[in-house]
C-alpha cells in the first residue's frame, strides 16, 4: 500500500543534503551568524526574483506584517480590512500594532472579496491587507482600484504567495509592503521561522530596517522604536539554495495540481480550485490544493485509512470563529461563504517528494470513496 503524507518535513533536508550540510559547515565556520554577508545576498536574490527594489529578511511572517503596518503608521483607532480565511497572524499582527481587523467575506476563488470589502469600509480604515492564499492571488485589480478611491493604504499577507502572479505581478508586490514566510512548510521553507518584508518604497524600507533592529539606524543611533526581529544568516543560506531551484519547485507543483484537476473533476461531490493555466490572469503556485467536498470529514476518514495524509486548513476555523479572542460564528452574520467554505475545505497532500505514483493513488483513492458512496 502507499503512504503519501501530507508533509514530508524530513524531504526538505534529505533532497539537498550534501549543499545543505556544506552550508552549515560554511557559515559555522565563519561565526556568521546575524545580519552578514549571507542574508545581504539572500534579500538581493529575493528582490531579484520578485522584480521589486527591496526584500528584508525578518523573524517570521507574523513578525513582517507587524513591522510592515508599524512601518506605515498603523495604530489605535485605525482598522485594517483583512480575509477571515486567514491564519491568525493575520488578524495577530493588526492587533499588535493596536489597530482593529475588520473581517470580509471571501469570492468565489475562496479569496477577500472586493464586494465584501466595499460594505467594510468606514471613516476609521487605512489599510487592506489581502492574503494571497494558496499559492494564488486575490482580484487585485479590483482591490487596488477600491484603495486608490477611498484613498487607502495596501499591503499583502503572501506568507503563502511567492511565486504566484496576478497578471505580470508577483504576489507581495503591489502595495506599500507584502510579506513572505518561510515556515518549513511554505513554498521555500526554512529549519525553522523565517520571513521576509517587500517593498518598492526607498523611504519605508529605511524605516523597515531600522524597526526589525531595535530601531537603530545605519550609523547604529537608535532612532525609533523598534524589535528585534531579523532573519538568521544561517537560514538566509539556506533559503538562497531553496530559492535558486524554486521554479523546477513551481512546475512540479503546477504537474501535480494538474493531475488532481484531470483525475477528479468529473466528481460532481467536489468544487476544485482553478485549473493551472499560463494564459490566465492568475499564475498559481499552489502552496497548497485545497478544494471543497460533500462528506468532507467520511472522505477524510477514509483518506487516512489509506495512509493518505490530508489536512482542513486552521483547524477548520477562520479567525472570526474564535470566542477566546472575543470574536465568535454568532457575532458575524455577514461572513457567509467563508462559513459555508470551512464546513467543506480540505487540503490534499502537494509537495516536492510526491511522485506520478502517489498524486494518482491519492485520486484514485478519492474517486473509490465517492463510487463506494453511489
Amino acid at each position: 500500500m502507499n503512504k503519501v503524507p501530507f508533509f514530508d518535513y524530513p524531504g526538505i533536508y534529505n533532497r539537498f543534503k550534501d549543499e545543505f550540510d556544506a552550508i552549515f559547515q560554511d557559515v559555522c565556520s565563519r561565526g556568521a551568524f546575524i545580519l552578514q554577508n549571507d542574508l545581504e545576498k539572500f534579500e538581493l536574490d529575493l528582490a531579484k526574483f520578485l522584480n521589486v527594489k527591496h526584500a528584508l529578511g525578518v523573524a517570521d511572517g507574523t513578525n513582517a506584517m507587524y513591522i510592515g503596518l508599524m512601518a506605515l503608521g498603523v495604530g489605535r483607532g485605525d482598522e485594517v480590512i483583512i480575509s477571515s480565511h486567514t491564519y491568525v497572524a493575520t488578524a495577530n499582527a493588526v492587533e499588535m500594532v493596536g489597530a482593529k481587523p475588520v473581517f470580509a467575506d471571501i469570492d468565489n476563488n475562496n479569496l477577500l472579496c472586493p464586494e465584501s470589502i466595499k460594505l467594510k469600509i468606514t471613516d476609521k480604515t487605512k489599510v487592506i491587507m489581502p492574503t494571497q492564499l494558496n499559492g494564488r492571488c486575490a482580484n487585485m485589480d479590483e482591490i487596488r482600484s477600491i484603495c486608490k478611491e477611498h484613498n487607502l493604504l495596501l499591503a499583502e499577507d503572501s506568507a503563502q504567495g511567492l511565486g504566484a502572479k496576478y497578471g505580470n505581478e508577483f504576489a507581495g508586490t503591489f502595495g506599500s509592503f507584502g510579506t513572505l514566510s518561510f515556515y518549513p512548510a511554505k513554498l521555500i521553507g526554512c529549519f525553522g521561522d523565517g520571513g521576509a518584508i517587500m517593498t518598492n518604497d526607498s523611504m519605508l524600507a529605511d524605516k523597515l530596517i531600522s524597526i526589525r533592529d531595535h530601531g537603530r539606524d545605519k550609523n547604529g543611533m537608535v532612532s525609533m522604536w523598534g524589535t528585534n526581529s531579523r532573519l538568521d544568516n544561517l537560514q538566509a543560506a539556506f533559503l538562497s539554495l531553496r530559492l535558486k531551484h524554486f521554479e523546477e519547485d513551481i512546475l512540479r507543483r503546477r504537474e501535480i495540481a494538474q493531475m488532481y484537476n484531470d483525475g477528479l473533476k468529473h466528481l460532481d461531490e467536489l468544487s476544485l480550485p482553478e485549473s493551472p493555466s499560463d494564459n490566465s490572469l492568475n499564475f498559481d503556485v499552489f502552496q497548497n490544493y485545497e478544494f471543497a467536498a460533500k462528506d468532507r470529514d467520511e472522505l477524510r476518514l477514509y483518506l487516512s485509512e489509506k495512509d493518505i495524509g490530508t489536512l482542513i486548513q486552521w483547524g477548520g476555523h477562520p479567525v472570526h470563529h474564535f470566542e477566546g479572542l472575543g470574536y465568535g460564528k454568532d457575532k458575524f452574520k455577514d461572513l457567509p461563504n467563508t462559513d459555508a467554505f470551512f464546513e467543506k475545505c480540505l487540503m490534499l497532500p502537494i509537495n516536492m517528494s510526491m511522485t506520478n505514483e502517489d498524486t494518482c493513488y491519492v485520486i484514485d483513492s478519492i474517486c473509490n470513496f465517492y463510487q463506494k458512496e453511489k
